[in-house]
């Protein structure tokens, strides 16, 4: 049986890409920082601990890896620790994975389309010069030119996800803030600018996206996941006004709302289309139905 390695596999998409990879036949091992129940296939790892991550390696001798552990919350606190981690910690994974000798059918290495900073309008595509405008985006985007230095090495994808979300993402996101409000049935809502149109996937979607591109994407790519369809916080709130016939107040916090915030953002879904086909995406609405059907996820 085909087996895949994911890191952050205790985490919000590493738990659905796990049940993606194993609905689809592949024998699934991870890693993460969570203690979980007693499992054969997953071990509590440090990025940080190179030789602890080729110790795993050299045990499971996995045939694909998906790389999603890292620091993702962009208002996460220490700016050092996204370096450590996004960087640091993706370079030790690389440097084992080579070691090992096997060849490797796929390395798929989450970016973020977070580098392409907040300046660039419109329709975005993977030329799009990068700006990122924190560090995590930095981080993201100094791992994926440190990645460039193993392509000799790994056959390496590089995935640039857009906005997406689902039940067990935290409520510290946006989408997530939202449907907690309306499932508490709260008076009101805090946001920024309600105006701003994003482009939002599903993580179902983005597990299945990600199962495809390890296993037919040609090595070297780099690619954005993405609808290609935006949506307004506005909607958003509309829709979920319809869905549970609750309204709520939104008042908007001077301090949510950045300065020069582009209006549209959304990603040009071509490329990927051209490598996996045509894969389905639930709506908007669909996804929000779901996630206000189950708790949220705290903190």
């Amino acid at each position: 049986m085909k087996r895949a390695l994911i890191t952050g596999l205790d985490g919000f998409t590493g738990q659905y890409l796990a049940r993606e990879m194993e609905s689809a036949g592949w024998e699934v091992y991870g890693i993460g920082m969570a203690e979980l129940p007693a499992s054969p296939r997953y071990r509590c790892i440090d990025l940080a601990d190179a030789a602890g991550l080729a110790s795993l390696i050299n045990d499971v001798q996995p045939d694909a890896v998906a790389h999603l552990a890292g620091i993702a919350f962009v208002g996460h606190g220490d700016a050092e620790a996204f370096y450590r981690v996004n960087l640091i910690g993706t370079r030790n994974l690389l440097e084992a994975l080579a070691k090992t000798g096997k060849p490797l059918r796929r390395v798929l290495l989450a970016s973020s389309a977070n580098i392409y900073g907040n300046a660039a309008e419109g329709v975005l595509d993977e030329s799009t010069r990068p700006n990122p405008a924190n560090d995590y985006a930095v981080s993201k985007l100094a791992m994926e030119y440190m990645a460039h230095l193993w392509f000799d090495r790994l056959p390496i994808v590089i995935a640039r996800p857009f906005n997406y979300t689902g039940v067990g993402q935290s409520i510290s996101f946006l989408l997530p803030k939202i449907v907690d409000h309306f499932r508490r049935r709260a008076d009101v809502i805090e946001l920024g600018n309600l105006d701003v149109w994003r482009d939002f996937s599903d993580v179902r979607w983005v597990a299945a996206v990600y199962r495809r591109l390890l296993e037919c994407a040609p090595a070297g790519e780099t690619v954005n996941v993405c609808s290609g369809k935006t949506h307004s916080l506005r909607q958003v709130l509309e829709m979920a006004e319809t869905i549970t016939g609750h309204s709520i107040n939104v008042e908007v916090n001077p301090a949510f709302v950045r300065q020069n915030e582009v209006k549209t953002l959304s990603g040009d879904p071509a490329r990927l289309q051209e490598l996996i086909g045509e894969l389905e995406a639930p709506s908007l609405e669909t996804t929000l139905r779901w996630m206000l059907s189950h708790e949220p996820i705290a903190g």
